[in-house]
This record gives structure tokens, C-alpha cells and sequence, in this order.
């Protein structure tokens, strides 16, 4: 079955279908039907936080789905699938993939490599560790992860001095070409040019949220890109 799941995968695109505050689709099914056009769009296979959510995506596309349960750390960064609960639970509403926080960081006691060696060890599921630095990807994948995806470059307190607007090529080039699992590409990979050139440097597929399923911050890059031309006419003809 898991090899089945990542061979549909292999040089495609994930949509990662999340919703949240105040967002209109912040429900099952709003989220569900950004799903829904995405497969019909081409994904290759579905992200999603939540129970409730990610179930709903599994009734609705005939896609895989990589499911994951949001909490925080101590210090209010996010943690992906904290715990032994959100794993069963994940697990008990047929979650193709469980998307696992992989840095150092503890929960259960446990850092993210030695929290992904005890799933495997207990459950019979899926999993894709989320890293953010080399070592943390070498570390899960010795652990059992069945895929790495890059999710966390630029979101933990040790990356964050080193996040850009642009994807974190530098640590997909560091992993590829030690790592005999999947890579996926994710993190500001926000433009169909970005995909592209990771796809060229040999990920096993992108994951792409924000550009496709926020679309209240794509709005947002459009307006100030033209308020920003606006204010730079006014001021041409001030002078």
C-alpha cells in the first residue's frame, strides 16, 4: 500500500487545503471543496489539519491525503501531531499519510526522530516527518520515517533569522542526495516557477498551500503590489 500511495505521488503536485480564524472556509467543507478542485486542478494528493477536516477530504477525493493535528510548543511555535492520540485518531479515519513534527523539539517526552521511531514501533501507519534542518531530516529518516518534507524551514526558533520569501532550495540540496526516501518540497514554494525548479532538483513532489488555498492572502500580495505602484506614480508627479 505505501508504495503504491508514493509512486501516484512521485512528480506531482500536493495541495495542502488548511483553513483557519475567521477564513470562510474554515470548516469541513469549505476545505473540502478547495480538495475537490484541486484534484480536478491535477493534485496528485491532499494535505490537510484536522480530524474533522481531514476526514471530510477523505470522503470527498479519490486522492491520498496526508493528514496532520495542529497544537503548539511551550513557546507558541507549532507542533505537527504531537502525541500518541492524535496518531490513533488520524489513523482510525483511514489518514493515507500522518504528517509528524521531526525536529528535537519534545513531546511525549520524546524529540521528533525518537517520537517517529516509537509510532512505527506501535502503529502500522504512514509517516512524513516535517524537518527544517538537515540533520533533523537525516535523524528522522534513520528513525522510520517513510518521507521527509521540508515544511519547517523558517517556522522554529532556530530557522526562523534564516527564513526568506522564497523556498529553502539550500536544504532540499543538502538532503536529496543522502536520503533514500521521498523528499517533499514545502515552505513558500508560492509560484508555479518555484515548483518547477524543485521538481529539477529531484523532490519527490511539491506541497503547496497558501497560493492556491488562502485566498484572502493572495488577495493581499495583489493589493499592496498596487498600492505600492500607486504611491510610487504620486510621488513621481509631486516632484
Amino acid at each position: 500500500m505505501k508504495n503504491k500511495i508514493f509512486k501516484e505521488m512521485r512528480g506531482g503536485l500536493v495541495v495542502s487545503c488548511q483553513a483557519e480564524g475567521d477564513s470562510p472556509f474554515n470548516t469541513p467543507e469549505g476545505v473540502s471543496l478547495f480538495a475537490k478542485a484541486a484534484v480536478q486542478g491535477g493534485a496528485v494528493a491532499i494535505r490537510s489539519q484536522g480530524l474533522r477536516k481531514t476526514k471530510k477530504i477523505i470522503e470527498t477525493v479519490d486522492v491520498p491525503v496526508i493528514g496532520l493535528i495542529k497544537d503548539a510548543f511551550s513557546d507558541g511555535s507549532v507542533k505537527i501531531t504531537g502525541s500518541y492520540n492524535d496518531v490513533e485518531k488520524l489513523a482510525e479515519i483511514g489518514t493515507h499519510i500522518i504528517a509528524v513534527d521531526g525536529t528535537y523539539r519534545k513531546r511525549e517526552g520524546l524529540s521528533g526522530p525518537d517520537f517517529i521511531n516509537s509510532i512505527k514501533a506501535k502503529y502500522d501507519v504512514v509517516i512524513m516527518a516535517d524537518i527544517a534542518t538537515p540533520e533533523q531530516a537525516f535523524a528522522c529518516a534513520e528513525a522510520g520515517a517513510d518521507c521527509i518534507s521540508t515544511t519547517l524551514s523558517g517556522y522554529t526558533p532556530e530557522t526562523a533569522d534564516s527564513k526568506t520569501d522564497r523556498p529553502d532550495y539550500n536544504l532540499v540540496k543538502q538532503i536529496i542526495p543522502k536520503l533514500n526516501c521521498p523528499v517533499f518540497a514545502e515552505g513558500r514554494v508560492n509560484t508555479p516557477e518555484f515548483a518547477a525548479e524543485m521538481i529539477r532538483l529531484g523532490v519527490w513532489g511539491v506541497v503547496v498551500g497558501t497560493a492556491i488555498t488562502r485566498p484572502h492572502i493572495v488577495t493581499d500580495w495583489f493589493v499592496k503590489a498596487i498600492e505600492s505602484a500607486k504611491n510610487e506614480k504620486y510621488q513621481k508627479y509631486q516632484k
